[in-house]
């Protein structure tokens, strides 16, 4: 084993790639916080913390790779413990930034997507039944959805005058919706589609997170600075 990135080791380069890009993005979150109106650091610090998290796991995720080549499973898990509930979060934050709203959309956000976690978990490190846990996984993420496009946090949004959490709103939606089916492709591909290879499945990860992570940071950031001039 060597802890030395080959030639052609292509998802070690995702692996590096992207741990810089996230180290990036939560230094421009954090200094960016002094540009915003008060009402908007919080989200921006959050935005800061799910970078500097994630940027933290991917250091120990690209050393497991490079190392091993094989995927590290818990180390991704822990990040997205983390991460993803801040992540649904923060449509909860950028709307109480211009508005008053209700304790249980972020109780219902944050629960929703723990329990989308936990089930994905369990099926990949084998705790349960792939199949039954990818049911229970999507159930969640549906529901999920469902709450940010009719439910009460849609609803929330729809009575908010605000141009910019509205923009950043519907974004950040079709990020959930779109980007976040990343995902659940790869856990399909990796355990019920026939088998894909480990390098695969982190390729199609690393991408997700680049793509989410650091976009639904962009989209607030958009949305505070506008808001803020």
């Amino acid at each position: 084993m060597t802890n030395n990135l080959q030639s052609g080791d292509y998802v070690g380069m995702s692996f590096w790639l992207i741990s810089m890009a996230l180290v990036a993005a939560t230094a421009f979150f954090f200094l960016e916080r002094d540009r915003v109106s008060g009402k908007w650091k919080t989200s921006l610090t959050v935005s800061g913390l799910v970078t500097l998290i994630a940027a933290v796991h991917y250091f120990y995720m690209r050393d497991v790779w490079v190392a091993s080549g094989t995927s590290p499973t818990e180390f991704r898990y822990i990040d997205w413990l983390l991460t993803v509930p801040l992540l649904m979060v923060e449509f909860y934050l950028i709307m109480s930034a211009v508005g008053k709203v209700p304790g249980r959309v972020f109780w219902n956000l944050l629960i929703g997507t723990t329990i989308m976690l936990l089930f994905g978990y369990a099926g990949e490190t084998g705790m349960m039944d792939v199949r039954l846990a990818f049911v229970l996984s999507m159930a969640a993420w549906f529901y999920v959805i469902w709450y940010i496009i009719k439910g009460e946090a849609s609803k929330v949004n729809a009575s908010l005058a605000n141009a910019n959490v509205q923009k950043a709103y519907k974004t950040m939606t079709l990020l959930v919706t779109v980007g976040w089916a990343i995902y659940p492709l790869g856990y399909f591909l990796g355990y019920l589609g026939g088998g894909a290879d480990a390098g695969t499945m982190n390729i199609i990860y690393n991408l997700a997170d680049f793509w989410n992570k650091i976009g639904f940071g962009i989209v607030i950031w958009s949305a505070a600075v506008a808001d803020s001039e």
